[in-house]
């Protein structure tokens, strides 16, 4: 049996250009899909947060509309309430990565406001990268890549990856209220080869054990392919 870490966003709001809080937390669906996955294959899930703060799920995620119908959303509903790690989440400055055979990131717009500039979550990326182990992170959550950055530089430029697009961030209407794009970021900040496909369509892009995922469709694929490495 593997134990695999998921670093979880604590953040409730993200905040928008203007000041405003714009409510959110981590993405329903990028959650519980690759859990459940990774639990039903008998393998051992450990959750952290930054400071250990119990994660919050952005409500829009458990919209009928956003989760494949009343259905989708009741069996993701069902997930999160089942997981019992989302309650007692560890704090990210106490993980010991030597204790993990795999991290996984889920997204939401959380990251961007904590994870990206999260010491322990730069921390914790680095360390994984390096380690060769699986590093598997979608949608927003390479946000995270933002915090490796030490004088400028991240462990991360050159490296293939794929995250949330500025089409899809117009499409939710914040591409133009947030304080800055995730793509944008990715490509000048942390000098990753990035690379996309269609809009709402699950998109995977590995590079070494580095595993990323465009956007909250392309989670289960993300946790198939992790599923595959842990064997």
């Amino acid at each position: 049996m593997a134990k695999v870490l998921f670093v979880v966003t604590g953040a409730t709001y993200l905040v928008l250009k203007d000041g405003t809080r714009y409510a959110t937390g981590y993405w329903a669906e990028e959650f519980a899909q690759p859990y459940k996955a990774i639990t039903e294959a008998g393998h051992e899930v450990v959750v952290a947060t930054p400071n250990g703060v119990t994660p919050t799920v952005d409500m829009m995620s458990l919209r009928p509309a956003m989760a494949g119908g009343e259905e989708g959303a009741l069996e993701l509903e069902a997930i999160i309430r089942s997981a019992e790690v989302m309650r007692r989440p560890i704090k990210l400055s106490d993980v010991r990565l030597q204790d993990y055979d795999a991290v996984y990131l889920p997204g939401g717009h959380g990251p961007m406001q904590d994870l990206s500039v999260d010491a322990d979550a730069g921390r914790i990326l680095t360390g994984q990268l390096a380690s060769g182990k699986p590093l598997a992170i979608v949608c927003h959550a390479p946000a995270a890549m933002l915090a490796t950055r030490i004088h400028g530089e991240s462990p991360f430029k050159g490296y293939r990856v794929t995250g949330f697009t500025n089409e899809e961030e117009e499409a939710v209407g914040l591409a133009d209220k947030a304080q800055w794009l995730l793509e944008d970021e990715l490509k000048e900040k942390v000098g990753v080869e990035y690379s996309r496909g269609e809009v709402w369509k699950p998109y995977m892009v590995e590079d070494r054990n580095l595993i990323t995922g465009q956007n909250p469709h392309s989670a289960e694929v993300l946790a198939e392919r992790l599923l595959k490495t842990l064997v």
